[in-house]
């Protein structure tokens, strides 16, 4: 038994019969510190930005709501007090100038960047499996356009198209728009990963057995190729969700993402830019949230592609 083969072999000794691979990853991740708390982040973002509204009342502020008392105006509107202006009556600051409450903004910008990200994320996900599967298992004509379409599509300047369509889309919906652009253009990666592993399935003896029982080309991809698939999608959809998120960051802080009022993590940090010298935490506290973010969907996503897929991790 080579090295490489001796823990793939220790891990399937541990585990009891029939095991599915969830209840491999259930196990592993509850032995790893470092994703367990990152677990737990993930769930407090997510919690956070389905209960926006109500996070943002129990403060007392809404996101656009000025506050001029928390606000020197003999100083530039820099907030009063230390820190920001962190205060009872505001728990993270306040803007400067403005006196907007900074929890409620940050609260309600999870809302939209988690939005965006998970929203944009599965548009990737359902059209990259599909592509994916499709070309892995037709082959031939099939193949090759779907190939070519991938190859054409990964070889496009995205952040450039991305940039010039949002700058040119005025009355439009900006969470919509963002939404389809980011996921038009992150579909090929999924698709390679799903054709490369369709490619390996379907000519395993189940297939060949569900093909000589009669069974139609939809039942065997649902039922047969699909679910072998499904645990380095879910793993590449893990690492995804980071990916999506510092790309809306990153489209906001140009200007060109979502746009005041509707607060954004990345419209945050380029409106602090101003004030990183006289409001230190006007521009640390959009930024501490966002990287906590990234990083738990990180390494959470780390974690499940090492157990789901650990073939695709070592290549």
């Amino acid at each position: 038994m080579t090295a490489t083969a001796a823990p793939e072999a220790a891990t399937a000794e541990t585990l009891p019969p029939g095991s599915s691979p969830w209840q491999l990853a259930r196990r592993e991740l509850r032995r790893r510190p470092a994703v367990r708390i990152s677990l737990c982040v993930v769930t407090l973002f997510v919690l956070m930005a389905a209960t926006a509204p109500w996070l943002g009342a129990l403060g007392g502020w809404s996101p656009e709501e000025f506050d001029k008392s928390a606000v020197d105006p003999y100083l530039g509107g820099l907030p009063l007090g230390s820190f920001g202006g962190i205060s009872p009556e505001h728990w993270l600051g306040v803007e400067p100038v403005t006196g907007r409450d900074l929890f409620a903004r940050v609260v309600t910008g999870a809302q939209v960047s988690l939005l965006i990200a998970f929203a944009a994320t599965a548009i990737v996900v359902v059209t990259g499996t599909a592509a994916g599967i499709a070309a892995g298992y037709f082959g031939g004509r099939t193949d090759a356009v779907l190939s070519r379409l991938m190859d054409l599509t990964m070889s496009f300047p995205s952040l450039i198209f991305m940039i010039a369509m949002l700058s040119v889309a005025k009355d439009v919906n900006r969470i919509v728009l963002m939404t389809a652009v980011i996921g038009v253009f992150g579909w090929p990666g999924v698709a390679r990963v799903v054709r490369g592993q369709t490619l390996s399935l379907k000519h395993r003896e189940y297939v060949d057995a569900a093909r000589v029982a009669g069974s139609g080309s939809w039942r065997i991809l649902t039922r047969e190729i699909l679910p072998g698939v499904s645990g380095p999608v879910i793993a590449y959809t893990t690492l995804l969700i980071p990916g999506m998120i510092s790309t809306e960051a990153a489209l906001s802080y140009l200007g060109v993402g979502v746009r005041p009022p509707t607060p954004s993590w990345g419209q945050m940090i380029a409106e602090s830019v101003a004030y990183y010298e006289t409001d230190p935490m006007y521009f640390v506290i959009p930024s501490t949230f966002l990287f906590l973010a990234v990083l738990a969907f990180t390494l959470l996503g780390d974690a499940l592609r090492d157990i789901l897929d650990p073939r695709g991790s070592r290549s």
